[in-house]
């Protein structure tokens, strides 16, 4: 069809990424969907070899894409991962390879077709931030942070980009079920560590929470909103804890959060 709209998704090898491709695909939106590693085409998503950590990779996916389509309607930042430790023995490695595909990577994907939506006026941009940006999880503050740098950059850019027809929104989720935690990078779990006991009661309550989560349809719900909504929203917090982290900002004091959330991973 002429008028069938397109959308870039990064990250959609698996989990969340993987639920919104084809997702808007079945909604027979063209699906351009990104992974680190060449896929076949699959489910009426057209797939693009890119790592967001490489600059040549993003500018070869990217032309890759724009000699299929001129212009996207939509991009969905989604690439990311965990990093799990304390912030005192988190070495400036692991933190800056956190920063580099959760920030950096967004920026690469994002500046580029950003110019292209915004010299034609139209355009939606999803940006996959966390709950944990607003509530931060102990023993993933690099994690955590880098999502609510994501938040930063969202609200910034929907500033920045207010005169115009394009649309900016964060997309939130809290715990998802997924294999995000397959993925995680939890470091080399130092028997001698002061802080070993917390760190393993913290990384019990992760690894048991995300196998009675909701699964990643209720993500894609909120990126197809946000993608076809008249007005899409700002912000699209998911998940059981969407409302309580929504209440407990506005409601506790930074000292009374920090202790609920202390709570919650049993630490």
């Amino acid at each position: 069809m002429a008028d069938r709209k397109s959308v870039l998704i990064t990250g959609t090898s698996s989990g969340l990424g993987a639920a919104m491709a084809t997702r808007m695909a079945a909604r027979g939106w063209r699906v351009f969907g990104t992974s680190r590693k060449p896929h076949p085409d699959d489910g009426g998503v057209e797939r693009i070899a890119m790592d967001v950590c490489d600059d040549a990779s993003v500018e070869a996916g990217l032309a890759a894409v724009h000699e299929r389509v001129e212009c996207l309607d939509g991009l969905v930042c989604n690439a990311g991962f965990g990093i799990y430790g304390s912030v005192e023995e988190t070495s400036l490695e692991r933190a800056r390879a956190q920063m580099e595909t959760n920030f950096f990577g967004v920026l690469r994907v994002l500046t580029p077709i950003l110019t292209r939506m915004r010299e034609r006026d139209a355009g939606r941009i999803l940006l996959v931030g966390s709950l944990s940006g607003r509530a931060p999880i102990p023993f993933q503050a690099h994690y955590s942070a880098s999502k609510a740098a994501i938040e930063s950059l969202a609200f910034a850019l929907a500033n920045e980009i207010a005169p115009s027809n394009l649309h900016v929104s964060l997309i939130e989720p809290g715990d998802i079920n997924t294999n995000f935690n397959d993925v995680m990078d939890w470091g080399e779990g130092d028997p001698d560590s002061p802080y070993a006991a917390r760190l393993a009661a913290s990384e019990k309550t992760i690894r048991e929470s995300f196998p009675k989560s909701p699964g990643p349809e209720v993500v894609a719900d909120a990126v197809e909103q946000a993608l076809t909504a008249r007005r899409p929203k700002l912000r699209y917090p998911v998940g059981r804890e969407a409302l309580l982290v929504g209440l407990g900002k506005r409601l506790l004091s930074d000292r009374r959060s920090l202790k609920t959330i202390r709570d919650h991973y049993g630490i």
